[in-house]
């Protein structure tokens, strides 16, 4: 046997999930397919502090490019809702390498340049076979993304609607002066259907632009292209120097299904569950129970529930929430759109805190306080669309 826990996949999750099990005295290889960590990035390079805070963990300075002061909402016809919370702009890259280097400190065996190609269980153990040959463990847990095929091999389902996933595509784009605001900028309508498009300031001449929609197919080119020119009449730009291309996944609204099964776990975007600082969350959990199932010698899927039992006393009311608040948003028309976001225009909002759901129900009691019908817009849900 090669280890206690294979984990498959150095995503943040991953990472969470492989650091979590070392430190609870589990024997941890981590195997990643790319051949250098964090190259190419996830195109996710923006996150608010609130989302970190779950995972207790806290922004480090030696990937951070830019500080945020919060962010705007913004509706087809310009309307803005300004939310004030810090937030930071990140080398995705530099990220994912700083959590690789603190796992490693653990004692976690980190091999890069290795792809998983199969899983089966050998007697009490998992043989996974790999670009680098066969290594086996009492446990495995399945980190490697949005499209996972190693989860789809133990034949789960892990999200319940995998036609919601929001398919992005982001430029890193450079002009002068581009990236000093301190406000992050997401732009919704029908001009992205089912999400938005955004810009990210990154410091100097720096930022980034994106779009993102679901049900529209995997490629979000033409919508980013109609961004591109949009924006640059917005921010009254001649020109702008593309730099870089990204594009990937996001598992927002899918609401995890499957993902768990004797001697198998699923964690991070693979399971469904979205956000940086979420899934890092989801990965500790996972950790925690993978390394005390294999520490009792059970690793039955009726052991490793305890995982699933805590992931959704902290996150399934929140994912929920936040499914009705996208199909909602998928459904509305731009006219709808701009007078939900006028009963928010030049309020202020620091008043709202907490969780996500939290939040949810303090949205709601201010709309129902300041205009009762605008809480009709939210019948859009219900629509067949």
């Amino acid at each position: 046997m090669d280890a206690d826990i294979i984990v498959i996949g150095a995503s943040p999750a991953g990472l969470m999930a492989a650091r979590n099990a070392c430190e609870k005295g589990a024997d941890v290889l981590l195997l990643e397919r790319k051949e250098e960590i964090g190259n190419p990035p996830h195109p996710a390079n923006s996150f608010f502090k609130g989302m970190l805070d779950r995972c207790g963990e806290r922004a480090d300075p030696s990937y951070v490019v830019h500080y945020l002061k919060g962010m705007k909402i913004i509706s087809p016809e310009g309307h803005e809702v300004i939310v004030e919370t810090p937030g930071y702009s990140i080398d995705k890259t530099k990220f994912d390498r700083f959590y690789a280097e603190k796992v490693m400190k653990t004692g976690v065996d980190l091999r890069t340049g290795i792809e998983a190609k199969d899983i089966w269980k050998e007697g009490e153990q998992f043989a996974v076979s790999t670009s680098a040959g066969r290594f086996r463990s009492k446990l495995v847990i399945i980190s490697d993304g949005i499209n996972s095929k190693m989860a789809s091999l133990m034949g789960l389902k892990t999200m319940k609607y995998p036609e919601d996933i929001a398919w992005g595509t982001e430029l890193d784009i450079r002009a002068p002066g581009l990236g000093k605001p301190e406000m992050f900028e997401y732009y919704v309508g029908n001009h992205a259907p089912g999400w938005k498009t955004t810009y990210a300031p990154r410091g100097g001449d720096n930022a980034a632009i994106g779009a993102y929609v679901r049900r529209c197919g995997k490629d979000a080119t033409p919508y980013l292209n109609a961004w591109v020119e949009r924006f640059k009449k917005l921010k009254g730009l001649e020109e702008i120097e593309v730099v870089r291309k990204l594009s990937g996944g996001d598992p927002i609204v899918t609401i995890p299904g499957e993902y768990i099964t004797d001697g198998i776990m699923v964690v991070g975007g693979a399971a469904g569950q979205s956000g940086i600082g979420y899934a890092m969350r989801a990965g500790q959990i996972c950790g925690d129970v993978a390394a005390d199932s294999v520490k009792k010698g059970d690793v039955s899927k009726s052991a490793l529930l305890e995982y699933r039992k805590i992931w959704e006393k902290e996150f399934k009311v929140e994912h929920y929430i936040g499914r009705i608040g996208l199909e909602t948003l998928r459904k509305m028309t731009d006219k709808e759109i701009n007078e939900m976001v006028r009963v928010f225009e030049n309020e202020d909002l620091s008043f709202i805190h907490g969780s996500a759901f939290e939040q949810a129900i303090q949205v709601f009691a201010f709309m129902l306080k300041k205009k009762p019908s605008a809480m009709l817009k939210y019948r859009a849900f219900l629509r067949n669309k």
